[in-house]
């Protein structure tokens, strides 16, 4: 009787996300959740997500560590199954739509001494294009090189992967996203344990891709650079706390509500572009 009341809410988000799945979905949002639950075992770890991303613009996914942010990305993406909820990919069903998404992985998610090299790394963003049994060109080829170029780090194309540092790493694998030519990059904590050369180097890229009309949706930590990094936020703790535009939802009660609590109110203070309760 315990287990069944315990699992009744999982049960539940199950059943709305079927419901909500079927309609809903605005068909101009470069990605578009309705109804996602995801448990590990008995627990939620995202319940009942509805969020819609805008396009041509920089979201930042917030959230205390548990609180499901690289969840909610794996989830709609399918690397990890969901108890319920669909997802659209510009008003596609995201199975159609994989061709215009691209993923940049956790960097401490990969197994750097897989013997590759840089460049090897790259052209796995074009396997779509070429196939898995295809082969690669001398356009191919070029057109890696450039990604490379794009991120500072042609001048290691031959290196092995795991001989770089990890911002090193990082920059390589947002150089496999761009060869893949997507029009919605997915992040998950891009600027983990990177440099802050890297760090630059890195937002000015997606900067880049946002003025080329491109989505960019990133799993980030730190508050402190939310307002200057980023036009709207999707704020959670294992359920939606608030989504918007920075100016509108990235509010110091938003972020009471999101942390429990937790935020000393001089930390609020630091965050400038963090509006005040009003």
């Amino acid at each position: 009787m315990a287990a069944a009341a315990k699992q009744a809410p999982l049960a539940l988000a199950a059943r709305m996300g079927e419901a909500v799945g079927r309609s809903g979905i605005p068909g101009e949002a470069p990605l578009a959740i309705r109804g996602l639950t995801v448990a590990y075992g008995e627990h939620p770890a995202v319940f009942s997500i509805d969020a819609t991303f805008a396009p041509e613009a920089m979201t930042a996914i917030i959230g205390p560590n548990g609180a499901g942010k690289s969840t909610l990305l794996k989830a709609a993406l399918g690397v990890v199954p969901r108890l319920s909820g669909d997802v659209a990919v510009f008003g596609r069903p995201i199975e159609q739509a994989r061709a215009r998404v691209a993923y940049v992985p956790q960097r401490a998610s990969v197994d750097w001494d897989f013997p590759t090299t840089v460049i090897d790394v790259v052209l796995m963003g074009l396997y779509r294009q070429v196939g898995l049994l295809g082969r690669m060109r001398g356009e191919h080829l070029a057109r890696a090189r450039d990604c490379l170029d794009q991120v500072g780090m042609a001048d290691f194309a031959d290196r092995q992967i795991g001989q770089l540092s990890g911002g090193q790493q990082q920059r390589v694998f947002l150089a496999r996203a761009l060869a893949q030519d997507a029009d919605l990059y997915l992040l998950d904590e891009p600027f983990a344990g990177v440099d802050a050369a890297t760090e630059r180097a890195i937002i000015d890229v997606l900067k880049d891709l946002k003025a080329r009309s491109k989505a960019i949706v990133a799993v980030h930590h730190d508050l402190a650079t939310v307002a200057s990094y980023f036009d709207h936020v999707f704020l959670i703790n294992v359920r939606r706390i608030a989504e918007g535009t920075v100016e509108d939802a990235f509010t110091a009660e938003n972020l009471n509500a999101t942390y429990g609590g937790r935020l000393a109110a001089t930390h609020l203070d630091q965050l400038g572009g963090a509006r005040p309760v009003a």
